[in-house]
């Protein structure tokens, strides 16, 4: 009775990984989205090889993602987190990309590089006024740690700014600022060369709180995928990740960190092995 028990057991299991399940997600807009679309691909390829990917006609933004993900419309998005969606939605508690948007290096005037060769700590760094989206998460965690900022609505808005001299750098996660100097080459602007900001934040994906068993997949797969290596493979050899950590050469910066205080407790910090080690690179 007991072993036939158990080959029901197990053949609900397989059912239940077999299945195809359709995922409903934000069409992709650029590289990082591409590898974050790729990075559930391959966490599900583990354990739904069945699932359909079907993107929306046209991409929504986070607010609207939240809502379609409450009322079904959307089975998942993915979004630096907040208190406000994991309140909401129901966060599978592995960062998708290490914890890279934590680690921050500044865009800054040119002629200003002396000026940010001099900061060596937190207390230097304070002397100078970072320039933040106003609704960013990232906001609240600088000022939380009283860094002085300006802020606007507009993101385009921050360059002209910048070199206005409305405020003095601009923190970027360490894959966006040379791809943006580039882009506002005209406002002789350039890439700070000296420090690294690092404070604790988690890219998730996050599903309906109803959809237990999408959340469960997700994790599962994800899980596999870190402990077969696939993962890491994929992350470290993605052309944008690449680029960001030969260009930021960050074991020769100086590490200023600080700490989140809008990371829930559930934040799953002490695995180590969800998270970027620049000392290991």
């Amino acid at each position: 009775m007991r072993r036939l028990l158990s080959m029901l057991l197990a053949l609900l299991c397989l059912s239940f990984t077999a299945q195809a399940v359709t995922i409903v997600h934000n069409p992709v807009a650029d590289d990082k989205e591409q590898l974050l679309l790729d990075i559930l691909k391959l966490a599900l390829s583990k354990s739904a090889p069945n699932a359909k990917y079907q993107p929306l006609g046209e991409a929504v933004n986070q607010a609207r993602a939240l809502q379609m993900i409450e009322t079904g419309k959307m089975s998942v998005m993915w979004a630096g987190t907040t208190p406000e969606y994991e309140q909401k939605m129901a966060p599978v508690r592995i960062p998708v990309l290490k914890g890279l948007l934590g680690h921050r290096i500044f865009i800054i005037r040119n002629g200003d590089q002396s000026k940010f060769s001099t900061i060596k700590n937190l207390s230097d760094l304070k002397r100078f006024t970072a320039g933040q989206g106003r609704f960013w998460g990232d906001t609240q965690i600088l000022q939380a740690n009283n860094i002085p900022i300006a802020t606007t609505i507009k993101y385009h808005n921050l360059f002209p700014m910048l070199e206005g001299g409305r405020f003095d750098y601009f923190p970027r996660a360490v894959h966006e600022p040379w791809s943006e100097v580039r882009t506002y080459s005209n406002l002789g602007l350039k890439v700070d060369d000296n420090v690294l900001l690092i404070y604790p934040f988690a890219m998730y994906y996050f599903v309906s709180k109803d959809d237990k068993k999408l959340h469960d997949l997700i994790h599962k797969g994800f899980e596999a995928a870190i402990k077969d290596g696939s993962y890491d493979k994929m992350f470290f050899n993605h052309p944008m990740v690449k680029d960001a950590l030969n260009q930021g050469k960050l074991k020769q910066r100086t590490v200023i960190r600080i700490p989140n205080p809008l990371m829930d407790p559930a934040t799953p910090v002490n695995r180590k092995e969800f998270w970027l080690d620049i000392d290991s690179l």
